[in-house]
């Protein structure tokens, strides 16, 4: 029962990436950590949210950075399984928090580097970050707000479902 809420929950999440908000308001990241925290199967974790972002990738549109996007959800996943094996509210913000600013660095560097957008000098990389703060302020919004109803949500219905408790080994 406890793996169904998990997979409802995740389902949730992703169904929202389909009605965005704001751009880079999606839930993947908070995904991801939650994933890596809450996934037992280690492959499953780094599977599920690879896999969304593959399958709403091909609906949403291919791009040049989209390997900087996957290893950025894959160290997601990783900091899920790392620092968030016992989550608590200063662990969630905090990978939530450094979850946005890896990927606002990592990302930006690539759209700068492949996307012949910009000048290949510091300046272009400089007003590559510089036009990036905004989507950055969404990203950052909605990983927080994700991460709060994932991990939050299940700590709920843990406390007052007792069926829905980790089983004590």
């Amino acid at each position: 029962m406890r793996s169904m809420l998990i997979i409802g929950m995740v389902a949730l999440a992703i169904i929202s990436r389909f009605f965005p908000v704001l751009p880079n308001f999606s839930p993947l990241m908070a995904v991801a950590l939650f994933s890596g925290s809450y996934i037992a199967n280690k492959k499953m974790a780094y599977l599920i949210p690879l896999s969304i972002m593959f399958l709403t990738d091909i609906f949403l549109g291919m791009h040049e950075s989209m390997i900087a996007v996957y290893a950025c959800f894959a160290f997601m996943v990783f900091m899920g399984k790392n620092f968030l094996a016992s989550p608590s509210v200063g662990r969630i913000f905090g990978a939530s928090i450094v979850s946005s600013i890896v990927f606002f660095i990592v990302t930006n560097f690539s759209v700068w580097a492949f996307s012949g957008y910009y000048t290949r000098d510091f300046a272009g990389l400089t007003l590559c970050y510089e036009l990036a703060i905004p989507f950055f302020k969404n990203t950052l919004a909605a990983t927080l707000a994700f991460s709060t109803v994932l991990f939050g949500g299940i700590a709920l219905a843990e406390r007052f479902v007792p069926v829905l408790a980790p089983v004590k080994k």
